[in-house]
């Protein structure tokens, strides 16, 4: 069975709205063009962008973290709720990787049958995770 659809992970969905395109691969920018490529951001990427731009963490994405709502909403991709499904799986997962939100993406991916749009190598170890950048 192929993939459902394409989770962002939180750096690739900052990336494709705070005008930073660049740093997006030819594929993802070409896939996330594509309106009828099914394409979700979790709920857990909106937490970790307001905890990190409340620490201070995340100065330059004001703009992104203060009118999140809106611009998911514009940018057209589907919310994806952190069900207890997601955080179980998060937490029992063997991986010695201890970044929370990582672990609730990896888990999303996983059980739901998602590509992780990621640059983020920490993931490559995972044999459960597809991966496209």
């Amino acid at each position: 069975m192929g993939t459902l659809g394409y989770l962002l992970d939180t750096h690739t969905f900052l990336w494709a709205v705070h005008e930073e395109g660049s740093k997006l691969s030819d594929r993802v920018r070409k896939l996330l063009g594509d309106a009828d490529a099914p394409t979700y951001v979790s709920a857990a990427s909106a937490y970790e962008i307001m905890n990190k731009y409340r620490i201070g963490k995340l100065p330059d994405y004001a703009h992104v973290a203060e009118n999140y709502l809106d611009i998911l909403g514009k940018f057209g991709a589907d919310e994806l709720p952190v069900s207890t499904k997601h955080a179980h799986y998060a937490g029992e997962m063997e991986w010695d990787h201890r970044d929370p939100f990582d672990r609730i993406l990896a888990a999303q991916a996983i059980t739901d049958n998602l590509t992780l749009i990621t640059s983020d190598p920490a993931f490559q170890v995972l044999p459960k995770v597809t991966i496209l950048w």
